[in-house]
C-alpha cells in the first residue's frame, strides 16, 4: 500500500506532539504539586483534641521544627553532592571506555561510538538529577506534613505527602521521556533512513546504561547509608537503652531521617528510571525493524505507551485529593491501593486505542528464533502491554499479602516471636522463601503469554505495561518515606502524641504500599533483564550475520558446556553482591552503634527525661557518609565488570549462561529479601499495637524486642540488597547488550581465549 507523504508527516508529528505533550504535561503537573506544598508555612499550630480549633503554636516549637529541617536537608544534600561527585568521574570516565571500545567493535565507527557516549551520559545525568529533585522535594514536604497533621483532620496532611510524592513521580517520567525522545530526534539527523534506526536504537542503549549505573550506586550507597543508621538508632537506643524510635537524645536519629531521604528516595528513583530507560530501549532494539515497515510511529510505541502512562496517572491522582479524599485513618492505605488499581484497569482501554491509533494494521519484526518473519496486528501488541500491567499488579498485592499485618502471614509472624528471637528469625526467613511462590508463577505466565503473542518484542512490551503507571507508583513509594521523616520531626521536636500518631498511621500505610512498590519494581526487572537479553541475543545474531556466519540463529543452546558452566556462576552473582551489601551495612553499623554508646558513655545525662545537652548529630551523620561512599565501590564494580571481562576474555556464548543465571537467581532472592524484611518489620508495628495485657503484652515487653531484632536485620534486606538486586540483573543485560558488538569483534564472539 503506497501512503502519501504528506499524510506520513501528519500522522509522525501527531505521534511526536503525544509524546512531547505528555512530558511536558508530566513535568507542568509536578510543577504544580511543587507550588500547593509550598503554600503550606512551616509554622507550629497545637489542635485542641476536645474542641478540634488550631491555635499558635510557640515560637520555639516552630525554630525547632525548622533546625531539625535544616539539619536533615543539610545531612543529605552533603552527601548526595559527596556520592554525585564519586559518580560524575565514573561517568567521566566510563563514557571514553565506551567511545573507544564501542567504536572499534563497530569496525572503527567513530560515530556509533560517539553516540552511544553521549547517550551513556545523558542518561547518568537524567538519572542523577531525578534523584537529587526527589531528595530535595520529600526534605522539603517532610516538615511541612508534620506542620499539616496538626491541623484536625487527615485529608491536609495525606494530601501533602501524597502531592511530595507526585512532584518526584511526575517529574521523573516526564523529564526521562522528554530526554530519551529528543535524543532519538536528534539521532535520527545522522541516520534518516528507516534502514539506518537499527543504529539508531543501538546508540540508545547507552541511555539505558547511563541511568542503571547511577542506580547502582545510588542504591547500594543510599541503602548502605539509611541502613547503618537505622540499624545503629535501633540496637543503642531501643534494645539497649529502651528510648523510642526517633527520640531527640538518640545521636543516629537525624542521620537515620537523612538516609531516608538518600536511600528510599534518590536510591530508589534512579532505579525505577533505570527499568524505565533499559525497558523502553530494550523495545526499540528487538522492534527496530518494525520501523521499516511501520514508520517511525510504529517504532516508537514503545514510548507513547509510557507517555500515556502519565496522563492516566495524572486523571486517577483526583481520586486520592478530590473524588474520593482521605478522612480518616482506615482511609489512607484505601487511597493507596485505589490508585495502584485505577491506574492499572484505566492503562488497558488506553493502551488499546494508542495501539490502533500508531500501530499500522499489520507489521512485520524479523524472529528472535529462526530466519523467518513474524506478523503482528495492533491488538497482539497492546494484549502484551496488558499482561504486564495486570501482571505487576498482581505481584504487587500478593507482596501486600505477605508484607502487611492486616494478614495472616505477618500476624503469624509476630506470635513467633513470643519464644524469642530466634523463632522471629526462622519465621521470617521462611516467609520471604514461600512469597516468591506467586510471584514467579505470574512471571513466567506473562513471559510464555506475552512471547507466543509477539516473541521477545512482547516480552519487552510486557515490562513497559508494568512500568507503564510509574508515575503513580513513584507517588506511593515517594510519600512513604516522607511519612516516616515527619513522624521523625515530630518525635524530635516533642509535639503532641496526636500528631506521631497520625503520622505513624500514615507511615503504616506506606510501608504496605511500598512492600507493593517493591513487587511492581523486581517483576519489571525481570521482565526488563529477559528483554534486554534477548536484545542482546538479537544484535549479536545482527552483527554474525553480517560477517556471514549464523551465531544465535536458532536460539541459545544453554546444553553447551560454556553457556552451562557460566550459567553457574551467572547465578551466583547475586548472592555474592548481596553478602557484600550485606557485610557493608553490618561494617558501616557496627561504627554506628560504637559512636551512639560512645556519646552516651560520655555524656549519660543525655539519656535523662529532659537533657540540656543535645547529642552529636553530625559524628554519625559522618559515619555513615563515610561508609556508604566506601563500601558502594566494590559491589557495584562486581556487577559491572563481571560481565564486561566475560564477554570480552570467554565470548558471547558464555555471556547468554551469565546472564540467564543471574537473572533466575536475583529474581528469587530478591523477592524473598524484601518480602523478609517488610514481614519483620510490620511484625514488630503490630506488636507495637498490641496493649500491655493482651496476649503480645505490647512496646516495651520482651516479645517486642525480639521483635526489633528481626526488624533490624530485615532493614538491609529490604532497603539495601533486596531492591539492589533488581539493579544487578538489569545492569549486567544492558552492559551486555551496548558491548555486544565489542564481545563479537573478539574472534567472532569467541572471546581472547577463542573458545
Amino acid at each position: 500500500m503506497v501512503v502519501h507523504p504528506s499524510l506520513t508527516l501528519t500522522f509522525e508529528f501527531s505521534a511526536s506532539s503525544v509524546i512531547l505533550g505528555a512530558a511536558a504535561l508530566g513535568i507542568f503537573w509536578a510543577l504544580l504539586q511543587f507550588l500547593i506544598v509550598a503554600r503550606i508555612p512551616v509554622q507550629s499550630g497545637t489542635t485542641n483534641e476536645e474542641t478540634g480549633l488550631v491555635s499558635g503554636g510557640s515560637n520555639a516549637t516552630t525554630a525547632r521544627l525548622v533546625e531539625i529541617y535544616e539539619a536533615i536537608y543539610e545531612g543529605a544534600e552533603s552527601f548526595l553532592r559527596a556520592e554525585y561527585s564519586v559518580c560524575a568521574f565514573f561517568v567521566a570516565v566510563f563514557a571514553v571506555v565506551i567511545f573507544f571500545l564501542v567504536s572499534w567493535g563497530t569496525g572503527w565507527d567513530s560515530a556509533r561510538g560517539f553516540f552511544t557516549a553521549t547517550s551513556f551520559v545523558l542518561g547518568a545525568l537524567t538519572s542523577m538529577a531525578s534523584g537529587y529533585l526527589g531528595m530535595k522535594v520529600a526534605v522539603f514536604s517532610n516538615v511541612r506534613t508534620t506542620v499539616s497533621a496538626q491541623k484536625p483532620g487527615w485529608t491536609g496532611c495525606f494530601n501533602t505527602a501524597f502531592r511530595a510524592g507526585a512532584v518526584m513521580g511526575f517529574a521523573l517520567c516526564g523529564l526521562g521521556i522528554l530526554m530519551l525522545y529528543c535524543t532519538m530526534l536528534a539521532f535520527r539527523v545522522h541516520y534518516p533512513a528507516a534502514q539506518d534506526w537499527v543504529y539508531l536504537t543501538e546508540c540508545l542503549t547507552g541511555y539505558g546504561l547511563g541511568g542503571s549505573s547511577i542506580a547502582m550506586f545510588g542504591r547500594v550507597g543510599g541503602g548502605i547509608y539509611t541502613k547503618a543508621a537505622d540499624v545503629g538508632a535501633d540496637l543503642v537506643g531501643k534494645v539497649v537503652h529502651g528510648i523510642p524510635e526517633d527520640d531527640p537524645r538518640n545521636p543516629a536519629t537525624i542521620a537515620d531521617n537523612v538516609g531516608d531521604n538518600v536511600g528510599d528516595v534518590a536510591g530508589m528513583g534512579s532505579d525505577l528510571f533505570g527499568s524505565f530507560a533499559e525497558a523502553t530501549c530494550a523495545a526499540l532494539v528487538i522492534g527496530n525493524t518494525i520501523g521499516v515497515s511501520g514508520g517511525w510511529d510504529a517504532m516508537v510505541f514503545p514510548v507513547i505507551v509510557s507517555s500515556v502512562g502519565i496522563i492516566v496517572c495524572i486523571v486517577c491522582s483526583f481520586i486520592a485529593t478530590h473524588i474520593v479524599p482521605v478522612r480518616n485513618e482506615a482511609g489512607v492505605e484505601t487511597a493507596l491501593k485505589v490508585q495502584l488499581i485505577s491506574t492499572t484497569i484505566l492503562m488497558i482501554p488506553a493502551v488499546f486505542l494508542a495501539a490502533d491509533a500508531f500501530l499500522p494494521a499489520s507489521f512485520e519484526l524479523a524472529a528472535t528464533v529462526g530466519d523467518g518473519t513474524i506478523t503482528l496486528k495492533p491488538d497482539e501488541a497492546a494484549l502484551c502491554v496488558c499482561m504486564g500491567a495486570v501482571g505487576g499488579l498482581t505481584i504487587g498485592l500478593i507482596t501486600e499479602y505477605y508484607t502487611s499485618h492486616s494478614y495472616k502471614p505477618v500476624r503469624e509472624l509476630a506470635h513467633s516471636c513470643k519464644t524469642g528471637a530466634a523463632t522471629n528469625m526462622i519465621y521470617g526467613i521462611a516467609l520471604g522463601y514461600k512469597s516468591v511462590i506467586i510471584p514467579v508463577i505470574v512471571l513466567a505466565g506473562a513471559v510464555y503469554g506475552s512471547f507466543s503473542l509477539c516473541d521477545m518484542y512482547g516480552v519487552s512490551l510486557a515490562a513497559i505495561g508494568m512500568l507503564s503507571n510509574l508515575a503513580t507508583g513513584l507517588t506511593i513509594d515517594v510519600y512513604g518515606p516522607v511519612c516516616d521523616n515527619a513522624g521523625g520531626i515530630a518525635e524530635m521536636a516533642e509535639l503532641e502524641s496526636y500528631v506521631r500518631d497520625k503520622t505513624d498511621a500514615l507511615d503504616a500505610a506506606g510501608n504496605t504500599t511500598a512492600a507493593i512498590g517493591k513487587g511492581f519494581a523486581i517483576g519489571s526487572a525481570a521482565l526488563v533483564s529477559l528483554a534486554l537479553f534477548g536484545a542482546f541475543v538479537t544484535r549479536i545474531r545482527t552483527s554474525s550475520a553480517a560477517s556471514g556466519a549464523q551465531l544465535f540463529a536458532n536460539g541459545v543452546n544453554m546444553l553447551e558446556p560454556l553457556t552451562f558452566a557460566f550459567l553457574i556462576v551467572g547465578g551466583m552473582i547475586p548472592f555474592a553482591f548481596a553478602a557484600m551489601t550485606m557485610k557493608s551495612v553490618g561494617l558501616a553499623a557496627m561504627e554506628m552503634v560504637m559512636e551512639v554508646q560512645r556519646q552516651f558513655d560520655e555524656k549519660p545525662h543525655l539519656l535523662d527525661a529532659n537533657p540540656t545537652e543535645r547529642p552529636d548529630y553530625d559524628a554519625c551523620i559522618a559515619i555513615s557518609t563515610k561508609a556508604s561512599l566506601r563500601e558502594m565501590v566494590p559491589p557495584g564494580a562486581m556487577v559491572m565488570l563481571t560481565p564486561l571481562f566475560t564477554g570480552m576474555f570467554f565470548g558471547v556464548t558464555a555471556v547468554c549462561g551469565l546472564l540467564v543465571g543471574s537473572l533466575v537467581a536475583s529474581v528469587q532472592l530478591a523477592v524473598s529479601m524484601s518480602n523478609s524484611g517488610g514481614a519483620w518489620d510490620n511484625a514488630k508495628k503490630y506488636i507495637e499495637k498490641a496493649s500491655p495485657d493482651s496476649e503480645l503484652k505490647g512496646k516495651g515487653s520482651d516479645i517486642h524486642k525480639a521483635a526489633v531484632v528481626g526488624d533490624t536485620v530485615g532493614d538491609p534486606f529490604k532497603d539495601t540488597s533486596g531492591p539492589a538486586l533488581n539493579i544487578v540483573m538489569k545492569l549486567m543485560a544492558v552492559l551486555s547488550l551496548v558491548f555486544a558488538d565489542t564481545f563479537y569483534a573478539f574472534n567472532q564472539g569467541r572471546g581472547i581465549f577463542n573458545l
